[in-house]
């Protein structure tokens, strides 16, 4: 089963970061509160009471992340992978391997890498990781200190819109979510070889971008936690596919306009449903439906994954 988030004591808390601490708890919850009525008002991202906990929980809705992917169809051959940065080591991020189904991965099949060098330190010795999907993702951490996950993919509708080089419009409440923090790249960089293309991604994402439309190529998110990272990955997906459908839909019919979301309504919805603890509940529901559906088979070995901390040093 999946490992239960374990409430971390006052006493644990360091004395001088305590007030903060209270301050950033009490934020979270009347965010969430605000948004869920009734008993028991949902939660946001679970804390832990040691970082191998943490780490199984991380694997465990990885692989339930990427079963999703295969529900839903974002798959193409062996293109796509996430990173998640290690909760102990932040020089460390988890990956999938490549070459095996999204639908059969599972908590044990993730590979630990050393950002700078590239070394498997831990996990899966197996199989091998995806070059050019290090090359970029370990580029963005580098540069991004505060993501702590990254999604990408090549799926269809994101592929179609993609090759535009076009923003997305606020058109839905729902993509008020990534209100202003979506880059949209506009020149091909081709089939990724090396470092250059994943900090030329980076560059794009800057300081503040959770998302990334890519050129002819696909979509790539961000987020503190890979439920969050996933829910905005699905939902930059969901709003390629509805904004061609409402550019099909407009095309040669003069009696159909656009209604655009205003820029105050559109920073007011972000500022509400755009926060990191509401998005990690967003995702809650497809992680735990895989998590159910996959049952002991997703959880397999999680208990016995290891780093070995000499093999970077």
């Amino acid at each position: 089963m999946a490992p239960s988030a374990i409430p971390i004591p006052d006493t644990d808390v360091v004395p001088e970061r305590k007030e903060l601490f209270h301050e950033e708890e009490e934020e979270q919850n009347c965010q969430l509160h605000e948004l869920s009525h009734g008993p028991n008002p949902l939660t946001g991202i679970p804390r832990f009471a040691s970082h191998t906990e943490h780490r199984k929980h991380i694997l465990i809705h990885m692989a339930a992340v990427f079963r999703s992917w295969a529900r839903h169809g974002f798959i193409e051959g062996i293109s796509g992978h996430i990173s998640v940065r290690d909760p102990e080591y932040p020089e460390l991020i988890w990956m999938n391997p490549i070459g095996k189904h999204f639908a059969l991965l599972n908590a044990s099949d993730m590979l630990c890498l050393h950002i700078d060098t590239g070394k498997i330190v831990g996990g899966n010795q197996h199989r091998p990781v995806n070059s050019p999907g290090f090359w970029i993702h370990s580029e963005i951490h580098k540069a991004r200190p505060d993501v702590h996950s990254i999604c990408h993919a090549h799926t269809i509708a994101g592929r179609a819109w993609a090759s535009f080089g076009k923003p997305l419009e606020m058109i839905t409440q729902d993509i008020c979510d990534l209100y202003g923090s979506i880059a949209t790249m506009n020149e091909y960089g081709g089939i990724v070889t090396a470092e250059q293309e994943g900090q030329q991604i980076a560059r794009h994402l800057g300081t503040k971008n959770k998302a990334a439309i890519l050129m002819n190529h696909g979509l790539i998110t961000i987020g503190s936690t890979v439920d969050e990272a996933s829910f905005l990955f699905g939902l930059l997906d969901r709003s390629c596919d509805i904004q061609l459908r409402v550019e099909a839909a407009c095309a040669g019919n003069s009696s159909l306009q656009k209604k655009i979301i205003p820029d105050e309504m559109a920073k007011f919805n972000f500022a509400m449903a755009g926060e990191k603890n509401w998005l990690y509940a967003e995702a809650q529901p497809d992680i735990q439906l895989e998590i159910v559906k996959g049952g002991a088979e997703l959880t397999e070995g999680v208990d016995n994954v290891t780093l070995d901390p000499r093999r970077w040093e």
